[in-house]
């Protein structure tokens, strides 16, 4: 699990970067100041959850059961993909001829919030249910075995 979530993640920053880049020059002249700012607000809750789940998915590493970060991964991963994705496709309906898929895709931001919101919900349960005590030994051997053996 630690792996894919780390690809998914490394994905995910590249394309806040492309995408980012893309508004800020592609997108200038092509939308207007509201839909730029709408853009920019995809792109914000973006990278902010995509350093979440960087930092998440790397913190997993220390516990020796990790379930709990994992679902809190796997809700970043999904609200970003909700929530930015439905973003940008508003930002640019009129580009990409989307006019008539705003009921569609509306909806999905708010879902997509949601799933921010439990994904925080669930680093706060894996708190509680797991506090630094539960960082063991028996994981960090764990991570050194796994990286001797990559490497």
């Amino acid at each position: 699990m630690y792996k894919k979530l780390l690809i998914i993640t490394g994905v995910l920053g590249m394309l806040a970067v492309i995408l980012g880049a893309f508004g800020a020059h592609a997108l200038a002249n092509k939308l207007s100041t509201s839909q730029l700012s709408t853009y920019q607000t995809g792109i914000q809750y973006h990278y902010y959850h995509t350093i979440t789940l960087l930092i998440v998915v790397m913190a997993s590493q220390w516990f020796v059961k990790p379930t709990w970060l994992y679902r809190s991964a796997i809700c970043f991963v999904i609200g970003i993909l909700c929530f930015s994705g439905s973003i940008y496709l508003l930002a640019c309906k009129e580009l990409l001829s989307l006019q008539d898929s705003t009921k569609i895709i509306g909806p999905i931001t708010p879902i997509g919030g949601l799933f921010f919101i439990a994904g925080w919900a669930m680093l706060v349960f894996h708190a509680f249910r797991y506090p630094t005590s539960s960082v063991s030994e028996q994981a960090y051997k764990r991570v050194l075995d796994e990286q001797h053996q990559q490497g």
